[in-house]
């Protein structure tokens, strides 16, 4: 018969209090050191013994001299526990590991014991510090380096300036206590603090903006500012999202996303949050640009916060312009979170230098719109001089555009990347001359293929690409007479 599980900790987290206090430490190898490190991140005194017959670890007696703190060799002495409030012991042999630990309880001192968790009163955890802000994540012994996975993928989604955050926060629960009264506009008012503008101006590391908008709240604590983000998903890949739209994906109350915008990226935000498909299609527009400026602004007017989400990055063929204009009219306030646009994604699928020294200084985003007129456009002449071009289309027009390319002068034989679907799992990736552009838009009617966004890449750079995993254009299929 299997155990039962166990569904109940056997540890119970909590934090103590070492302020003024000291912390001993018995041991002198890399396991001492490492505890060292971890206490030091408090205010606590440090006091290290190295137990008689050990040498102390060269880079922990640099640490002691860094930090001027209190080291000596030899047994432990009635002196060692003064003021003593949390002790360690890393002596590295189990025996004389059990006698100090007798020794510390004695003295009624919760004791930690490396790599001995039937010894341990308490357990380490992994850290998250953010002072004054603490996270602490613990297995009971059972997985260091699960608790360490742990703390990077916490760390990672959390604000650098969480911190300073809770310390302003901190100068002001006094007068939020004073001034607004329990219950619902005290809620507001740090539901505002901590995803409104305040967090915002502490995020961007205005810290005298952030007390003025702070301010502001108390005195007006029935006003509800909302706030628009307008952010980048990157090419789709949800591992390729930026840390920060992933936080602020966190906050928002609504979310419009583009058509392009994946749903498993969508779903990054807040379940209860609304979501909105506001995107455009070729052929298939479900809401006008201007319709999308009015509802960013009555939302935001609400005290709403918004995320706009955009495929690759909001300001290359994304319409942030429009957009930013419209909430600057309405006095609404708004940032833009960059993303990783298709162009770099499919550069970095392919291994291809956008830019190679010697061979090509200058970089062209463009689509294949601007090859539609009679005119050339200007970028398209500069392509004479050896920049890489990174055109945004569809496979439909690829022809034309290698077409016009090879007419304004560019060699025939210049070498081009395509890349459907770029930076994610799925994506296509094919290689060749300009001269074989032709064979794309019948490749995707052979196969099928070409139906997520294309990325084609032109310049003599192309050529030092890696073409493992990338079909050749040419052999694809031949362009009927």
């Amino acid at each position: 018969m299997m155990p039962a599980k166990q569904t109940r900790l056997t540890a119970f987290p909590a934090f103590f209090r070492v302020e003024n206090a000291v912390i001993l430490i018995v041991g002198g190898g890399l396991e001492a050191l490492n505890k060292a490190r971890l206490v030091a991140e408090t205010t606590a005194q440090i006091r290290i013994i190295v137990p008689e017959g050990d040498r102390p670890q060269p880079d922990l007696i640099q640490f002691v001299l860094d930090g001027g703190y209190s080291l000596r060799t030899g047994t432990l002495q009635h002196n060692d526990f003064t003021g003593v409030r949390l002790a360690f012991v890393a002596s590295g042999d189990a025996a004389r590991d059990a006698a100090l630990v007798a020794q510390i309880r004695a003295r009624h001192i919760p004791v930690n014991v490396v790599d001995r968790p039937h010894l341990c009163d308490f357990f380490t955890p992994a850290l998250v510090a953010s002072a004054p802000v603490a996270i602490a994540i613990g297995t009971e012994g059972a997985g260091p380096v699960l608790a360490q996975k742990l703390r990077r993928e916490i760390s990672a989604a959390l604000s650098p300036r969480l911190g300073a955050l809770a310390q302003l926060a901190a100068d002001y629960r006094e007068k939020a206590g004073h001034i607004l009264a329990q219950g619902r506009v005290r809620r507001q008012f740090w539901n505002r603090f901590f995803n409104g503008a305040v967090a915002q101006a502490v995020e961007r590391g205005d810290l005298e903006a952030a007390r003025q908008l702070a301010d502001h709240a108390l005195e007006e604590p029935d006003i509800s500012a909302g706030y628009v983000w307008l952010i980048g998903a990157g090419p789709g890949a949800e591992d390729l999202l930026t840390l920060r739209a992933q936080r602020l994906l966190m906050q928002a109350d609504i979310i419009l996303y583009d058509a392009l915008v994946p749903e498993q990226i969508v779903a990054m935000g807040r379940r209860d949050a609304e979501r909105i498909a506001v995107g455009k299609r070729k052929g298939c527009h479900s809401k006008t640009q201007s319709e999308i400026n009015a509802l960013l602004i009555d939302l935001a007017l609400q005290g709403r916060r918004v995320v706009r989400l955009k495929s690759g990055d909001p300001l290359i063929f994304g319409r942030a312009g429009e957009e930013m204009a419209a909430l600057r009219a309405a006095n609404v306030a708004f940032s833009v979170v960059p993303g990783i646009t298709s162009a770099l994604a499919a550069a970095a699928d392919m291994h291809l230098p956008l830019t190679l020294r010697g061979v090509a200084s200058s970089l062209i985003f463009t689509t294949g719109h601007d090859m539609a007129g009679d005119v050339l456009p200007d970028w398209a002449r500069l392509s004479l001089s050896g920049a890489t071009i990174a055109v945004y289309m569809g496979a439909s027009v690829a022809a034309s555009v290698a077409k016009r390319l090879i007419g304004a002068g560019l060699h025939e034989d210049t070498a081009v990347a395509v890349v459907e679907n770029a930076g994610r799992a799925e994506r296509v990736m094919l290689h060749g001359l300009l001269k074989d552009l032709a064979h794309l838009e019948h490749h995707k009617a052979l196969q099928g293929a070409m139906t997520g966004p294309v990325m084609v890449i032109i310049g003599d750079a192309v050529a030092g690409a890696s073409l493992d995993g990338a079909r050749p254009l040419a052999a694809q299929a031949k362009v009927p007479a």
